[in-house]
């Protein structure tokens, strides 16, 4: 009995319904496509158990097909969201990612990019744990590099950014449809590029700190301690947030009846377990990475995109500024 047939590329491009170069730019994350044409051929390759031949495919086009990822987010807070959405489009054209934990350490992430180098890796996204810009990795590299979440300081290189300003519009926007006219801004420490950033875009008074709770319920009792002359707080994260709301509720404050809440980063297991849950912003991590992951392909291919490309946030509405 003669063993089936291998399906080829041609039949991907049969089943999804385009051409044959379509196919092979979807499956190899190359050109401008449509992300509903490059889901619908990788449903058609997966479909038909496609497997394209890795080491003639590496021959051809002198590429590895593995990206290396540098990150100093040690928790994974913020990197894992934004390797699971890098992976979304690298997957998509068989791209490995290989992570690599740097910890902040100058002589490991030094290491990290020899050792990436040196297995010929086709690119780099350099990541961390806050926003802000940092040293580029190297000068001179041989393979492109795309900075996310944070920046490099060279404008000559590509760095995708959370839209941090935009995102406290969104919530001014929104409380101020809401009937609030007395808000106050509580964050993190001023030193802090997303305090600073964000403080400067709220344009009201702000009281920095630390970013946890043990600080939003400070807050909160130096709040309550002038009087009721506030009916939001703009919180700097869904720590403080937290910590913040339930301080005013345990001093008899309704939230959001007399005092609209909001936090920022929309992390689930804070905000959604949140007495109410949080109003919160979504700097949409896993979209800021499927936006990396897109501009180093396209660097691959010799099309880079130099400068900081800022990526749009979402407000996720609770319970913390709208009654239910």
């Amino acid at each position: 009995m003669s063993r089936p047939r291998a399906a080829t590329i041609r039949d991907v491009a049969t089943l999804a319904g385009v051409s044959v170069g379509t196919a092979s730019k979807a499956l190899n994350g190359r050109g401008s496509l449509r992300a509903e044409t490059v889901a619908r051929v990788r449903q058609a390759a997966e479909q038909l158990d496609f497997r394209p031949n890795q080491a003639a495919r590496s021959l051809h086009t002198d590429r590895t097909y593995t990206v290396g990822m540098i990150t100093t987010d040690t928790i994974g807070r913020f990197s894992i969201p934004l390797l699971i959405g890098a992976e979304d489009i690298l997957g998509a054209g068989q791209v490995s990612v290989l992570l690599c934990d740097a910890r902040d350490d100058p002589i490991r992430e030094r290491h990290h990019l020899r050792v990436l180098l040196s297995r010929r890796v086709d690119g780099i996204i350099v990541t961390g744990r806050r926003t802000g810009t940092r040293p580029p990795i190297g000068t001179g590299l041989p393979v492109p590099v795309v900075y996310a979440f944070l920046a490099s300081t060279d404008p000559a290189d590509c760095s995708v950014i959370p839209d941090e300003p935009g995102g406290i519009r969104l919530v001014v926007e929104h409380l101020r449809a809401t009937g609030r006219t007395r808000l106050v801004h509580v964050t993190g420490p001023e030193h802090h590029h997303s305090a600073r950033v964000r403080a400067a875009e709220a344009g009201v008074e702000t009281l920095y700190g630390e970013w946890s709770e043990a600080w939003g319920r400070r807050a909160a009792g130096l709040l309550l301690a002038r009087g009721p002359a506030f009916d939001a707080v703009i919180c700097g994260n869904d720590q403080i947030a937290r910590g913040l709301a339930e301080t005013l509720r345990e001093s008899g404050r309704d939230v959001p009846g007399d005092v609209a809440v909001t936090g920022f980063d929309n992390w689930d297991v804070i905000a959604e377990a949140s007495r109410p849950p949080l109003t919160s912003v979504d700097m949409d991590l896993e979209g800021l990475g499927r936006a990396a992951a897109g501009l180093l392909l396209s660097a691959i291919d010799g099309e880079p995109s130099p400068g900081a490309h800022p990526h749009p946030p979402r407000l996720i509405i609770r319970d913390s500024t709208v009654r239910p």
